[in-house]
């Protein structure tokens, strides 16, 4: 685990509640896809967010969402919007994508789960990736959803990958799939017997997740996600 500075580059508003965040950190870091860092607020407050660009980029790409004008991840933003300079410690995560298996990939996320499967897509694209690819993600309503088309265009850049993004709640305007994300994974998938799965989101969620899948024919030993470390 490295402690690095890092210059404030930019931050973006992805939607009225996720922030874009680049960091240039001062020196090279070395993580894997998939894995974490924690934001420093003070020696004794240190705040996870997985790191959504992938290891070969120069900058640190973070996705926060931030609802509450005190909450926890709101606080991490006031503190880089007045900030030229922060301090980061990383890498952490044992869920990290396992670049020797040759199994298809299902990658699964909710809201900002997003930044997590990120890194691997872009780690995909990068090393040309030849693995079949199923990236769903899961948001609450079409105006939640961003970077729709940056994301089909990494996609499109590989040979066997599809992205399929889901809404809980559709308007008339949503051309894609409705429902909860795991259940939409389900009614495309026969079994998830073949595949190594990603999965990122909310704790509760991803308890869930685990216990459908496995009944849907997902192998434990093939299901990665920080979170279960804590279910």
């Amino acid at each position: 685990m490295s402690k690095i500075n890092c210059q404030v580059k930019s931050l973006t508003p992805l939607t009225d509640n996720v922030y874009k965040v680049l960091l240039a950190p001062e020196k090279k870091v070395d993580f894997l896809p998939g894995q974490y860092l924690n934001f420093v607020m003070s020696d004794d407050d240190k705040r996870p967010f997985s790191i959504a660009s992938a290891p070969d980029k120069a900058e640190l790409e973070l996705q926060i969402g931030a609802f509450g004008a005190d909450s926890y991840p709101m606080q991490v933003i006031d503190r880089l919007k007045e900030s030229d300079t922060v301090t980061v410690e990383l890498p952490f995560g044992d869920a990290y994508l396992r670049t020797k298996s040759d199994r298809p990939l299902l990658l699964m996320a909710g809201g900002t789960g997003f930044s997590y499967v990120k890194s691997m897509l872009e780690y995909l694209v990068a090393t040309q990736s030849t693995r079949p690819v199923l990236l769903y993600w899961g948001l609450r309503e079409p105006t939640a959803c961003y970077e729709l088309a940056q994301t089909q265009a990494l996609i499109d850049t590989l040979a066997h990958a599809n992205f399929i993004p889901v809404v809980e709640t559709a308007d008339k305007d949503w051309q894609g799939k409705v429902g909860l994300v795991h259940e939409v994974v389900m009614q495309d998938i026969v079994s998830l017997e073949p595949y190594d799965i990603y999965l990122a989101g909310r704790f509760e969620m991803i308890g869930k997740v685990r216990n459908d899948f496995i009944e849907h024919g997902a192998e434990l030993q093939h299901m990665y996600a920080d979170a279960f470390a804590y279910l």
